[in-house]
C-alpha cells in the first residue's frame, strides 16, 4: 500500500502509524490484501509493516526522534 498523511494545522506528515493500521485493516477487510501477512505500507518517511489478523493489528517500522524541547515550569 502507498499512503500519504495530512494533519490538520500541520500539513503533510512523514508517517502516521494509526493511519497505516487503518489502511491495512480496510484493505484486508475489503479483500484487497491477504489477512495474516505483513503488509508493507509506503509513507514518505519510510516503510511501515502492518499485520491484520483476527481483528488485531500489529505495526512495525523504524522510529526516529523528530523534535526535542524543554519547558521551564
Amino acid at each position: 500500500l502507498r499512503m500519504r498523511c495530512w494533519e490538520r494545522g500541520s500539513g503533510e506528515t512523514m508517517a502516521c502509524g494509526t493511519g497505516a493500521c487503518a489502511a491495512a485493516a480496510a484493505a484486508c477487510t475489503l479483500g484487497k490484501c491477504p489477512e495474516g501477512t505483513d503488509l508493507q505500507v509506503q509513507v514518505p518517511g519510510g516503510n511501515l509493516y502492518v499485520r491484520f489478523e483476527n481483528g488485531r493489528v500489529t505495526l512495525r517500522g523504524r522510529v526516529a526522534q523528530v523534535y526535542e524541547a524543554e519547558i521551564e515550569y
